[in-house]
């Protein structure tokens, strides 16, 4: 069916339902097109710039390109966004953050894409909660809160996987709910993770 696939008809249809990130299988249930179909239209359209490529089947429309936490949500999964970017987008980690963490379920993994650097952790299964859906200007996506970013940051740094902050835990004394803090904690099962904690907050 993709002879009848018009270029400008699918992007404005896209736009129109706002889909900014896309699987072939999403889109060929979508304009009910054949596997090879869709393959060869995706393929044709992402080398005349129409799409553009995140991964090996995902694919993103060029003009209304998904957000970087987006992106992140989307290229590896289970997974949402934590440790030193989601300390940086509650406004406690004062330095440049160039790398888009994330945490998962899955194996550690690091993708490149459209030059930034998305990186995702592995925590335990019990501890894959503490997050919200955040919707903004029309995009949502996975993003842990203050507290649990904090503990999954303070985890890695027990496990000497992630080097010791001395200034955002000086910044972030007071700003965080001890509760939470305490709840999530308990989700590790690490006494260091716990002691750690009683020293920041």
């Amino acid at each position: 069916m993709s002879t009848f696939l018009k270029p400008i008809v699918v992007s404005g249809e896209l736009l129109k339902q706002n889909i900014r990130i896309f699987t072939p299988q999403m889109f060929s249930f979508a304009y009910n097109s054949s596997r090879v179909s869709t393959k060869y239209f995706l393929e044709t359209q992402t080398k005349n710039n129409l799409f553009g490529r995140l991964k090996k089947g995902l694919y993103f429309l060029k003009a209304n390109p998904p957000s970087e936490e987006e992106i992140a949500n989307a290229l590896y999964r289970p997974s949402y966004l934590s440790f030193e970017y989601a300390l940086a987008y509650h406004g406690v980690l004062p330095e440049m953050v160039y790398t888009i963490t994330s945490a998962t379920t899955k194996s550690t993994r690091l993708f490149e894409v459209e030059n930034s650097n998305y990186s995702y952790r592995t925590i335990k299964k019990e501890a894959f909660t503490g997050y919200t859906l955040i919707k903004k200007s029309n995009r949502s996506f996975l993003m842990a809160d203050l507290e649990k970013a904090l503990v999954d940051y303070a985890y890695f740094v027990v496990l000497k996987k992630t080097p010791v902050n001395d200034r955002l835990f000086d910044l972030i004394k007071g700003k965080t709910n001890i509760d939470k803090i305490n709840k999530y904690s308990k989700l590790y099962k690490n006494r260091l993770l716990e002691n750690l904690l009683k020293t920041i907050i």
